[in-house]
């Protein structure tokens, strides 16, 4: 019997089939019962043993988008009917609709933030990674290693430094604040990932540029940049899961005016308790930009992970 090096058993094939489905189902349940708690009542949402088959209802995004309070059944009936569908779904429990919540404010400043930072990361990344990757600079190797050692601190380790600073400096509870730290956060790992991608690229092309009569400039605009296009959408992707699930600075930082999504997410809380459905809700709707981003750039993405693993 031969055996092929670089082609597998079809026994490797099934093994290794099975594991990815297995390692999926095991991934994917989690995000699945957070999903569809958001569908749930309150008293299927805290049921034992839990309940997997229910009646959907959009109870827990309408708690999600407003503040509520309680009534008795003689101000019920002195109200005037209900003008839409989620106004009697919050009186049939006994509530009115007192105002707006704040969760579109909060999701609106994690957009802002999220894609502010990872953008002005990228910007910074990429001309850092081009002038380590195709210049000789002085204490080269150092300089990599000193950017690379600010991403092993814990962030807890900084906190009150940061603290304090921002604000004598006026940036406590502001978008610039935020997107500033969470770019200086970030910018270590995309130096280091976007200048793997840029040292993949072949230098002729840009001398080629440069005999034709290009610009530095020009040839890294019109050469580099399309070149390394994969690298730059792959690491926007991990800066951008980073800058938005960022759970301590936001809350240390922020309290109002720029507070994101995660710290405002855990303070949803319904009339007698903990409204699940309602917090399943707003962590469901806070995947939505992230997941639609990466499967915009999952080619990218794919690609950048693997870009440089084979070499002819």
């Amino acid at each position: 019997m031969n055996f092929s090096v670089t082609e597998p058993s079809v026994r490797t094939k099934w093994f290794a089939g099975i594991t990815v489905v297995l390692y999926g189902l095991i991934t994917i349940i989690p995000l699945l019962w957070i999903i569809a708690t958001g569908f749930k009542t309150s008293e299927d949402a805290i049921s034992y043993p839990p309940k997997v088959v229910f009646k959907p209802t959009l109870e827990g995004y309408v708690n999600l988008f407003t503040t509520r309070t309680r009534v008795n059944q003689d101000e019920l009936e002195d109200l005037p009917p209900p003008e839409t569908w989620y106004e009697q779904l919050v009186r049939d429990r006994g509530q009115v609709i007192a105002s707006p919540s704040r969760y579109g404010e909060r999701f609106l400043n994690s957009l802002i933030i999220g894609f502010g930072s990872t953008a002005l990361c990228m910007v910074l990344g990429t001309a850092a990674a081009y002038a380590f990757s195709r210049f000789r600079l002085p204490l080269k190797d150092d300089l990599l290693f000193f950017i690379l050692s600010t991403r092993m601190m814990p962030p807890i380790a900084v906190a009150i430094p940061i603290f304090l600073m921002f604000k004598n400096l006026g940036l406590s509870d502001t978008h610039l604040g935020m997107i500033m730290l969470y770019t200086a956060v970030n910018l270590s790992l995309s130096v280091w990932l976007l200048k793997g991608f840029i040292d993949e690229i072949p230098v002729e092309y840009e001398e080629a540029a440069l005999i034709d009569g290009y610009t530095r400039f020009q040839a890294f605009y019109k050469v580099v940049l399309p070149q390394a296009a994969t690298g730059i959408a792959s690491t926007a992707i991990f800066c951008l899961i980073f800058a938005w699930n960022e759970y301590a600075f936001a809350v240390l930082l922020t309290s109002g005016n720029a507070q994101t999504a995660p710290p405002f997410i855990p303070t949803i809380i319904g009339v007698g308790g903990k409204d699940w459905p309602a917090v399943a809700a707003g962590a469901t709707l806070f995947l939505v930009p992230v997941m639609v981003f990466t499967v915009l750039l999952r080619k990218h993405l794919l690609r950048g992970i693997t870009f440089g693993a084979v070499r002819k």
